[in-house]
């Protein structure tokens, strides 16, 4: 039986590349028909003359054009935009990304986020600083305040089991409600997204988990920030242009809404002149909320799972859907 190619864009030698290596050589139905291999850099020239299968970041024309007998690149991120090129689209390539891996990190970064507004700690922290005994008799409790997701993907899901542990009410929009999704998460309404200011005027904490695609842009405006509670906070791990940073800057300033959790911008790095970072009421991270040390073992698993369903014919995970843009 022939072995098919397969190139992962990782030095050989890498710690990240060990999962997808161990994976593989630990599965029957894989080991016999795979051959794995790694490089980085220049060397990719060479390898991926060979490869039916790439995995990696990103897929320069460049590097498309060395590869003739390429039908499928998996790309180790959740987010496609800006990594989704003409040349890809042309020649047809299977087209898959790596959602689900960023799950349980994201939706405890945003569950951080929501606990120090909810008990002042983003106050208290400051007040450490300063070297200020400074006390506050408001602070609130999750337990029975209501989180909107705005886009219930895998990392929407992972943020309804969380917060529901906090003894959250959780309401979500999806763009197809009836879609199939982790019924260990299911919110407590569903919506279309055509409902979203009904949403945003419900909740009490707002995740924007959506994926960034023309549709989303600036979905997050100066209107929907206005259907907000004056009381609530914007929480943003998608991308930073899906929110209309302008405005949300208004609304903070102006005290339409209580605060904002940000890890993504429209411009980053973050420009040093923008106001968000001297706003008591915003916590801001440089787009770190993916980062985790299981990130390859569950990205590795997941493309040992749809390798072996590429290897008998299946339908794949995760495949981008250029109508939809992810």
């Amino acid at each position: 039986m022939s072995r098919i190619v397969v190139l992962v864009m990782l030095d050989p030698d890498d710690p990240d590349a060990h999962p997808f290596r161990q994976r593989i050589a630990q599965d029957p139905e894989l080991a016999d028909r795979v051959d794995l291999r790694f490089a980085t850099g220049e060397q990719i020239t060479t390898a991926i003359a060979d490869a039916e299968v790439a995995v990696g970041a990103h897929l320069p024309a460049e590097r498309l054009a060395q590869a003739p007998r390429l039908r499928w690149m998996s790309f180790w991120s959740a987010g496609l935009d800006g990594k989704i090129t003409p040349e890809l689209l042309q020649r047809g390539l299977i087209l898959t990304n790596a959602s689900g891996v960023h799950g349980p990190n994201i939706a405890e970064h945003v569950l951080a986020c929501m606990l120090m507004f909810t008990r002042r700690m983003h106050l208290y922290m400051r007040r450490q600083i300063a070297g200020e005994w400074w006390r506050q008799s408001d602070a609130e409790e999750l337990t029975g305040q209501t989180l909107g997701i705005v886009g219930l993907g895998r990392i929407g899901e992972a943020l309804t089991v969380r917060a529901k542990a906090f003894g959250m009410r959780v309401i979500a929009t999806k763009r197809n409600p009836g879609a199939r999704y982790d019924p260990a998460a299911t919110p407590d309404a569903l919506l279309p997204p055509e409902r979203l200011h009904h949403l945003l005027s419900e909740a009490d904490h707002v995740c924007v988990a959506v994926p960034y695609t023309p549709e989303t842009h600036h979905l997050i405006n100066a209107e929907a920030l206005a259907q907000m509670k004056p009381t609530a906070y914007l929480y943003n791990i998608a991308r930073g242009k899906v929110v209309d940073e302008p405005a949300l800057i208004a609304a903070l300033q102006e005290g339409r809404i209580a605060g904002a959790g940000l890890d993504v911008f429209e411009t980053e790095p973050l420009p040093p002149d923008s106001p968000l970072w001297r706003m008591e009421n915003v916590i801001l991270t440089p787009h770190v909320s993916g980062l985790t040390p299981h990130y390859f073992a569950r990205t590795a698993e997941l493309f040992a799972e749809n390798l072996r369903r590429y290897l008998r014919g299946e339908p794949l995970q995760n495949r981008y859907d250029p109508e939809k843009g992810y």
